[in-house]
């Protein structure tokens, strides 16, 4: 792996990423609309170099988590940065999510999150590197592969958090019910005003009624002048704004 180095995640924490796993704004935010309140059980899909089970952390130390990756380097980084700062209330898998049984339990948590590919498989112009190829490219998992290890995943009523680019809102609904998770919140995300959403933030509930889906208001990025809004800085906390992609 090149260029391994450490980046501040606030809070005292500190992460261990590369050229190759890193994170970006939407894996923050991703991480801040999902995260889970009191003694709770949860689950990291496509870990990365577990970025959100940090996050998840950092605000809250009350947590059970997996962090599950198919990628052993990926799994090596957050192992590390598990060992960088003492957390033991998380445990890496190296393990392909549509093959989960027998490596996690069923039925067992009450939160999931994933940040997805973005891509469909045979879409768009192919990164050469495999690790960039399968963060951005359904090469190794759909949609449908995703909820279907959620919905296993999660006990009744447990949350499915995901975000994604606004063109495929209706894919990720659809296979969201497909396997029993009905979406319950939902937020857009733009850079700013003038800009359409790049992104959203879905919450899903295993096993929920149909009939209400809660939109949240818009969340802008950065503010009339340019500069980051106020909410973006309040999810960033003390994150050193530089990093910010």
């Amino acid at each position: 792996m090149n260029n391994i180095h450490l980046e501040p995640l606030g809070g005292g924490l500190e992460i261990y990423v590369s050229e190759s796993y890193r994170f970006s704004t939407d894996t923050i935010l991703l991480a801040n609309f999902s995260q889970p309140k009191g003694r709770k059980k949860c689950v990291d899909l496509g870990t990365g170099c577990g970025t959100i089970p940090l996050i998840w952390l950092r605000e809250n130390k009350q947590l059970e988590i997996a962090a599950v990756d198919i990628q052993e380097n990926a799994c090596k980084l957050a192992q590390d940065s598990i060992s960088r700062n003492d957390l033991i209330q998380m445990t890496v898998y190296n393990a392909d999510l549509k093959e989960l049984k027998g490596v996690l339990p069923f039925g067992y948590y009450d939160l999931v999150a994933c940040n997805p590919p973005y891509k469909l498989g045979g879409s768009g112009i192919r990164n050469p590197e495999s690790a960039k190829l399968i963060a951005r490219h359904e090469t190794e998992c759909t949609l449908d592969d995703i909820c279907e290890s959620a919905s296993r995943l999660l006990q009744f009523s447990g949350r499915f958090c995901i975000c994604q680019r606004p063109e495929r809102l209706a894919d990720v609904m659809e296979a969201m019910r497909k396997f029993s998770i009905e979406p319950k919140v939902l937020r857009l995300v733009q850079q700013r005003r003038s800009k359409a959403p790049k992104l959203f933030l879905i919450e899903g509930r295993k096993g929920g009624n149909r009939g209400f889906l809660n939109v949240l208001p818009t969340l802008f990025i950065e503010d009339d002048s340019g500069s980051f809004s106020e909410e973006m800085l309040q999810i960033y906390g003390d994150y050193k704004s530089n990093h910010m992609e």
